[in-house]
């Protein structure tokens, strides 16, 4: 028997959302049983075939009966209507899990790249520090902080700003017309959806266990540059209500040690990303 036929359930997954129903419906596609945790979602999760399990990460009387799976797919983002704050979620919701959740082969931990708080607008990497300078980069550093803690072989992925079909950021403010704020000249790092989820299997294949992963297009490109390209698709030209931000997080991100695992993204730049992801939201 090989170690994975030893594992009750080859996939589970907590944050079901829109990263991890792709990643589940990857893995379905090659036949695996896949299972994820959902605290109102059940019959959604039924109709893609994935089998779903009531509890609520901040409920722990709730996970005492998680089965044993090979992989684990952590990818929970913060619900702004459940009433809790981004610190119980990202930190006091993971903590319940890893010391709820049975041994798994593989844990794979989707993270952000607001965990890097530099300002020079240089290129950083997985070896750069991690001195966040917004609170939510700080909880998310602390949530990896606590994860390394208990689970030190789990697999961290610090993804950038995520971005595909039904998820346009700042759409609806371009078609109302309405100013973007901020400084439209400090970089944005970006990666689509379909790209997310081909680092997840590739993570999930090849990557070293208790390593970090920097997941991001590598075109970094300027708010400005991004949003006008936007407002060209959408023919909602974007305007700038322009405010130079110093002291703010200005970077870009370099993602070259998961591409040396065999990944590239099918969606090099944003050019490539926002007309695949008009595109398909505008097809429903």
């Amino acid at each position: 028997m090989s170690r994975r036929d030893s594992y009750a359930l080859p996939y589970l997954i907590f944050g079901c959302g829109y990263l991890g129903r792709r990643v589940a419906a990857a893995w379905r596609a090659q036949n695996y049983r896949v299972a994820a945790l959902t605290r109102r979602n059940v019959d959604t999760l039924h109709q893609l075939g994935i089998e779903a399990l009531t509890g609520d990460i901040l409920d722990r009387t709730s996970l005492r009966e998680l089965p044993t799976a090979s992989t684990v797919l952590y990818a929970v983002g913060m619900d702004r209507t459940s009433g809790h704050t981004m610190r119980d979620v990202y930190v006091h919701g993971l903590s319940h899990v890893l010391k709820t959740l049975p041994e798994s082969e593989k844990f794979i931990y989707i993270s952000s790249t607001s965990v890097y708080g530099q300002d020079d607008g240089g290129w950083v990497e997985e070896t750069s520090p991690t001195q966040p300078l917004e609170t939510a980069g700080q909880i998310v550093l602390e949530a990896e902080q606590l994860l390394r803690s208990l689970r030190p072989e789990a697999i961290i992925l610090r993804l950038a700003g995520i971005y595909g079909p039904q998820r346009l950021l700042r759409q609806q403010a371009i078609l109302r017309g309405e100013p973007l704020a901020g400084d439209a000249e400090k970089w944005l790092n970006l990666i689509h959806v379909d790209d997310a989820v081909k680092a997840v299997l590739m993570a999930e294949a090849r990557a070293c266990p208790g390593e970090i992963y920097n997941v991001a297009d590598g075109t970094p490109v300027t708010r400005r540059d991004f949003y006008t390209y936007l407002g060209s698709l959408l023919k909602a030209p974007a305007v700038f209500d322009h405010k130079p931000e110093p002291g703010t997080a200005h970077r870009r991100i370099n993602a070259n040690r998961l591409r040396s695992l065999g990944w590239s993204p099918t969606y090099p730049s944003y050019r490539e990303g926002l007309t695949q992801a008009v595109t398909a939201s505008s097809a429903g």
